[in-house]
């Protein structure tokens, strides 16, 4: 059978495996090696234009009781402009790299040079579990590649020894003592050292408390290794939502609230066509599926599966940059789609991975029935949400009907007749000096500098939705000044 060119490729660049060569054992490791550890070097280059993974095999000897693995690669210069080399690591073992992740022990991206995993234990990132002999893959992924290609060596050490015990594994709990139905504060894309972040999951939880919280979800890139690491969160009062941040070569998804020990794979582009069948895998494990920073600039980071398969979207993501405004924009026009669909709620997170990132800036505020998953999720699934840039900030937007009709943020309000005259209510605290605006399906229709509250009447026939936005003063000429808050919009009908 000919090879396909990924396996050529694969084939070609790993090579030479080096002979056995004892190595010390750490005096401080995490277990006594009852005998020498052994490595194996394997040395190759990737082309440019290499595929987007390259699955190094290797064998695991039996009687192995930790596998470490260091890897490091050559940085050339390369002219103003053109991306130098930047490689990914991870790891499958014995079950293989078929997608789908049946084998997947581990993802570090680019975040370390070296890992290890034990029955008890693994570096955050990684799966601890049996080391059970037999073909393992080394996972590489060539983000970019300089014109001069990219040398790599990774050395994988076999430490000899009984295998550990598993370690008891325990999830956050899925409900917490709330306040009943009540507008909940929460930040569903954080990242920790399981993936790209500075902080432990102890560190977030201090940080989502300071920064008034009520729950996060963990949004890892490309594993779910910190799914039993948020112990601690309960007593303090906050819910832990487990999923994950799917980081595809064609754009970034955030998988939230799916079941504890969900894996979500990412080894695919839009061209491939395979998203909605993992879209469907979240959604079978109880999650959302939310595109993360649409119109983001960095490579890959741009979301191109479309928005057929999506719950939501996080239009806010991080500090306000112009391609917030952008994906704000292109929200917006969907907003009067006319294809029967449910225009998508959106979402706002702080993508938090180190300082100057702030936990919570800017958060997502959901009215929900109690501080659990299930209602959290339904509560954002719903768009009973507004995006506010911290926990200072409070929005109250209403629309009321003569006879008594009302309706708050993400909800649908029946007029009773076309004409019949409708009441809408903006009021703000933790906003001030900023200006508030209401936008419908025809655009900006009324600002009110400096304000902490407005009152506008419509009706439903000249308004199919109307939603709020409260702005700090502009910036820049002809631009909006960055958001304090944004609303979900309140639906009119006749």
């Amino acid at each position: 059978m000919a090879l396909s060119r990924r396996a050529l490729l694969a084939q070609a660049t790993a090579s030479a495996a080096g002979t056995a060569v004892p190595l010390p054992t750490p005096a401080d490791g995490p277990a006594a090696d009852p005998a020498p550890a052994a490595s194996t070097v394997l040395r190759g280059t990737l082309p440019p234009g290499a595929p987007d993974y390259v699955y190094l095999p290797f064998d695991l000897p039996p009687g192995v009781r930790e596998l470490r693995v260091s890897y490091r690669y050559d940085k050339p210069p390369t002219p103003p402009g053109t991306p130098g080399n930047a490689l990914d690591i991870g790891l499958f073992d014995r079950r293989g790299t078929a997608l789908g992740g049946r084998g997947f022990r581990g993802w570090s991206g680019g975040a370390r040079t070296e890992f290890f995993l034990r029955g008890d234990a693994a570096t955050p990132g990684y799966l601890p579990g049996p080391l059970e002999p037999g073909r393992w893959y080394l996972a590489l992924g060539p983000y970019t590649v300089a014109p001069q290609g990219l040398a790599y060596e990774i050395t994988t050490t076999f430490v000899p020894g009984p295998p550990a015990r598993p370690a008891p594994v325990t999830h956050p709990p899925e409900r917490l003592p709330g306040r009943g139905r009540a507008w909940y504060r929460g930040d569903c894309h954080v990242h920790s050292v399981h993936s790209d972040g500075r902080s432990t999951p102890d560190e977030i939880i201090a940080l989502a408390r300071a920064a008034g919280l009520d729950f996060v979800n963990t949004s890892e890139h490309n594993t779910h290794s910190s799914h039993t690491a948020w112990a601690a969160a309960a007593a303090q009062g906050l819910l832990v939502l487990t999923g994950e941040e799917i980081t595809t070569r064609t754009g970034h998804v955030l998988a939230v609230g799916t079941d504890p020990g969900t894996f979500v794979d990412w080894r695919y582009r839009a061209r491939d066509g395979r998203f909605p069948r993992f879209a469907r895998a979240v959604r079978q494990a109880g999650g959302l599926v939310v595109p993360a920073h649409p119109h983001a600039t960095c490579i890959g980071c741009a979301w191109k599966h479309g928005l057929a398969e999506a719950d939501a979207v996080e239009i806010w993501n991080g500090p306000w940059t112009p391609d917030d405004e952008i994906t704000l924009a292109a929200w917006d026009a969907g907003l009067s789609r006319s294809d029967g669909r449910r225009p998508l709620p959106a979402l706002a997170h702080s993508d938090y991975h180190r300082a100057p990132d702030r936990v919570g800036s800017p958060q997502t505020v959901v009215l929900a029935e109690d501080l659990s998953r299930t209602a959290i999720l339904a509560g954002l699934r719903a768009g009973r949400a507004y995006a506010a840039e911290s926990s200072a900030v409070s929005v109250d937007f209403t629309a009321v009907t003569p006879r008594g009709g009302h309706a708050g943020i993400g909800e649908e309000l029946t007029a009773g007749g076309p004409d019949t005259e409708v009441l809408v209510r903006l009021s703000t605290t933790g906003a001030e000096g900023c200006e508030l605006r209401l936008v419908t399906d025809q655009g900006t229709v009324l600002t009110v500098p400096a304000a902490d509250a407005l009152e506008w009447r419509t009706t439903a026939a000249r308004t199919a939705h109307v939603r709020a936005e409260v702005r700090h003063p502009a910036q820049a000429p002809h631009l909006p000044g960055p958001p304090a808050a944004l609303t979900n919009p309140i639906r009119l009908r006749p």
